[in-house]
């Protein structure tokens, strides 16, 4: 966790509401981190459906683990998240302090084990003193409380420079419905699912397979479509708890109309906690957003678009405020995707800079150059081929990504 928060970062932790049936609680455990919290705990009223989508990294840690086996369940009552340690790569160790802490708050929440979600974040491949986790539960339990959402994101920070948090409020079938969300993520944030971490409730009452049915493809068009570094983590693990509190008719399909203006609110929330990750991007300096448009299809255009976000080559030249299009020529072709090269266009800040498969001849670089320099920047490319598009959002990349990593473990 960093004192120097990210120039893209929003002036304040945004008010969320605060969501029946669940209640959380921050302390401080001393996993790595000295005089901060950094141990989440929420209490879910009983009756709470879940859905959730984890990495698909073939190295996961001990907790992602645990949260597969026990999601089909589709029941949530607690969730206990540490950070400072990533609990990967640890061995039998690992798994016993995953079922050691569910255990524990289990027994003082009064559930069963297989409806505590655990989640950790931090270094790999150093055993976690879960030991110093479960001492902590009875504080966090006399700690609980509503709309702590502050608080909770704290927790869950690593290298994270602020807070990240957002919400809605909207309706299911005349219903009001709230939905508060939170999440951390910095570096190692290709998600390839959703972010590092990411926790999202609402009082909707939702069954559990049509709660999943909802959140699979919001989470494709938003935590899929950002990276800061293309590096997935073994730890992304985004789940979304419903407790029902809200007493609308449950949907008994994800298609229910009834449920539109949910999944509208559902997706504004994940794509703004998506857009905060990649706002604080280590080291990141300028929000770039990649459009692309005109490729064979949907997911064509999402590899062109995160050939482009995750080049070294473009991400510098942003940085560095130059308008190397030339970078952005080579990122398309490097993805290998179909494109017609007689007929593409690549724009910066929408100013057309090369048309027809080649530079504009009435290009001036005055304008794109201006674009450059400021915080926000927009890439658009079409590659003539069809009707596939894609929005990718990533960062710039700077020296100071490199000083975060090449520190982080001292």
């Amino acid at each position: 966790m960093s004192d120097q928060v990210s120039p893209l970062a929003p002036e304040s932790f945004p008010e969320l509401p605060a969501i029946a049936g669940v209640r959380t609680a921050a302390v401080m455990a001393g996993i790595k981190y000295k005089n901060r919290p950094d141990v989440l705990v929420a209490e879910l009223a009983e009756g709470t459906t879940v859905a959730g989508t984890l990495t698909r990294s073939t190295t996961p840690g001990a907790p992602v683990a645990w949260c597969r086996e026990i999601l089909p369940k589709g029941s949530g009552r607690a969730l206990v998240v540490n950070s400072g340690n990533a609990n990967v790569f640890t061995g039998e160790a690992g798994k016993a302090a995953v079922r050691e802490t569910a255990s524990a708050a289990a027994a003082l929440l009064s559930c069963t084990p297989d409806e505590v979600f655990v989640a950790s974040t931090g270094v790999i491949g150093e055993l976690l003193a879960h030991d110093k986790i479960i001492a902590k539960l009875p504080e966090a339990k006399d700690a609980l409380r509503d709309g702590a959402w502050d608080a909770a994101a704290t927790a869950i920070r690593t290298t994270d420079t602020f807070a990240k948090g957002a919400g809605a409020t909207t309706e299911i079938g005349g219903k009001a419905v709230k939905i508060a969300g939170i999440a951390k993520g910095s570096g190692m944030v290709q998600p390839n699912m959703a972010t590092m971490l990411s926790f999202v409730f609402t009082d909707a009452a939702i069954p559990s397979d049509v709660l999943q049915a909802v959140l699979t493809p919001v989470v494709d068009r938003t935590f899929n479509s950002i990276t800061v570094d293309s590096d997935t983590s073994t730890s992304d693990t985004l789940l979304l708890f419903a407790t029902g509190k809200a007493g609308n008719a449950a949907p008994s399909s994800a298609e229910d109309p009834a449920l539109d203006a949910f999944k509208a609110a559902l997706e504004g929330v994940l794509k703004e906690l998506a857009l905060l990750v990649v706002r604080d991007g280590e080291g990141a300096q300028k929000l770039i957003e990649v459009r692309v448009t005109g490729a064979e299809s949907d997911l064509s255009a999402r590899k062109i678009a995160l050939a482009i976000a995750n080049s070294p080559l473009v991400k510098t030249a942003i940085a560095g405020e130059d308008a190397n299009w030339g970078r952005v020529v080579m990122a398309v072709g490097k993805s290998e995707q179909p494109i017609d090269v007689s007929k593409i266009r690549i724009g910066f800040g929408g100013v057309d800079i090369a048309v027809g498969g080649m530079r504009d001849p009435n290009y001036d670089e005055t304008p794109v150059a201006a674009h450059l320099k400021g915080r926000e920047i927009g890439i658009d490319v079409d590659v003539g081929v069809g009707s596939g598009k894609s929005t990718v959002w990533t960062c710039d990349l700077t020296h100071g990504y490199i000083s975060i990593n090449a520190d982080y473990r001292s």
